[in-house]
């Protein structure tokens, strides 16, 4: 689709800016701009969250100090800064930001994004072409992209909620940068609130309140920011804002988790602790409860897919898979169909046989890892690429283990050699399939030992 856009000489647009600039100040111009909109940072240390990208040596802090924009793909969920990122970095290097919005727009608005790119190709400034929900882009419109990235037009920079890995193309996530923006913590949370206190000229919420708020949110800041904008406008900003005053105020939208004295987190302990406790009747209970009160449903399948990696494990490896297929049928079918793969999930996970063996031996390698020196690799299981590195036996008397007998080489040592007897981490439990993976481990072991005797 190159040629899509080649042809006759660009026009000068109207009203390229390289800044979105202040936003209106006329009377009655901020109550109608969302309290979101009206927070977004218009400068880096305005940010909140994210600290694993913006913190001093991060990677999007470098990217912006280093006066070179690069293409990137955001990969993130709703509400975590990935518009405001992709601004902020326009005016960082004073680009003209042009935003496409891949749910409404089309090949029209790819090629007047392109037109506008060399509108400012022209006056000597760059440009950057900010590409929402990039993932539902079909493959001939991200193609469309790639000469313009390749030739330096403009910087792109692709916001999405799904793993660019299956939704981008590969030709395009070749050429761009992947950076995962995570869910807002509850601190920055916190932080954001008290911002919105200030602008809304309102009173502080009650601790309670505010930890409901922020459970309702799940780490989407602009959904949180929203919210409270609402409940203050229902009661004034004079009001505190306490429990009852959210339950008036937000209705189903904030069922109660507490009805009988839990907490939102007692709900979810709840659930887990009953697919803990193989009852699939009390998981379903409180897998619905959680529903009824309103919960983000992502959050529930997160959980899930932790549940099964934490109690399950080897014990039944087919119910992580069950799980993340659960999760994506509710991304495509949405609710209420959706939540009845989620159903099956947590019905499965309680009958499912449980095993916490991986997650023991993880934090214990991990632990020994943090408290122990840094050995040096063996010489057998060094890789030899260059013929210096075979001369000095990197790789030597390594044994192929599919030259072996029964694809095992008895006897080879794995670790560190100054580790032997080599520590055991892994204790296969009695239950599912590990009782075989035990099995398996025990008579390999066996051969271990006879091979150590013959020596």
């Amino acid at each position: 689709m190159s040629d899509l856009f080649d042809g006759a000489e660009p026009q000068p647009l109207p009203a390229l800016r390289a800044e979105r600039g202040p936003l209106p100040a006329a009377a009655g111009a901020a109550g109608a701009i969302p309290l979101a909109e009206r927070l977004r940072p218009h400068h880096l240390d305005e940010v909140i969250g994210q600290h694993d990208l913006l913190d001093a040596g991060k990677p999007l802090r470098v990217a912006f100090e280093s006066g070179q924009p690069h293409s990137m793909i955001l990969w993130g969920p709703p509400g975590v800064g990935k518009t405001t990122l992709a601004r902020l970095m326009a005016d960082a290097f004073e680009a003209v930001f042009v935003q496409i919005s891949a749910v409404l727009g089309g090949v029209k608005e790819i090629r007047e994004a392109v037109e506008q790119a060399r509108v400012a190709q022209a006056q000597g400034r760059r440009c950057i072409v900010f590409v929402d929900e990039v993932h539902r882009f079909n493959k001939s419109q991200q193609d469309a992209f790639l000469p313009h990235v390749e030739s330096g037009l403009f910087t792109f920079i692709g916001a999405t909620t799904e793993n660019p890995s299956f939704e981008v193309n590969s030709a395009l996530l070749s050429r761009a940068t992947v950076h995962v923006l995570q869910p807002i913590g509850e601190a920055d949370q916190q932080a954001l609130l008290a911002r919105a206190c200030e602008a809304l000229g309102a009173a502080a919420p009650e601790a309670a309140a505010a930890t409901r708020l922020i459970a309702y949110a799940d780490g989407d800041a602009r959904r949180l920011l929203n919210t409270f904008e609402n409940v203050v406008r229902m009661v004034g900003p004079q009001t505190i804002v306490d429990e009852a005053v959210l339950e008036r105020c937000l209705g189903a939208q904030l069922r109660r988790y507490d009805k009988g004295g839990d907490q939102f987190y007692d709900t979810i302990s709840a659930l887990h602790k009953s697919v803990r406790g193989s009852n699939p009747d009390a998981a379903l209970y409180w897998f619905v409860r959680m529903l009824d009160g309103g919960v983000d449903v992502r959050y529930v399948a997160r959980r899930l897919i932790r549940m099964a990696t934490e109690d399950i494990g080897l014990a039944d490896p087919r119910a992580l898979r069950l799980c993340l297929d659960a999760s994506e049928t509710y991304e495509r079918l949405g609710s209420p169909e959706g939540e009845l793969a989620l159903a099956n999930a947590v019905i499965y996970l309680a009958v499912a046989p449980k095993s916490n063996a991986v997650y023991t031996a993880y934090k214990a390698a991990r632990a020994f890892v943090q408290q122990d020196g840094t050995r040096p690799v063996p010489l057998h299981l060094r890789n030899a690429p260059t013929a210096l590195m075979k001369t000095l036996d990197f790789g030597r008397d390594y044994r192929y283990a599919h030259d072996e007998a029964d694809g095992y080489a008895a006897g080879e040592h794995y670790f560190p050699e100054a580790l032997d007897p080599p520590p055991a981490f892994y204790h296969p439990a009695p239950r599912g399939l590990e009782i075989k993976i035990a099995e398996k481990l025990a008579r390999l072991g066996e051969l271990d030992a006879q091979a150590k005797k013959a020596r």
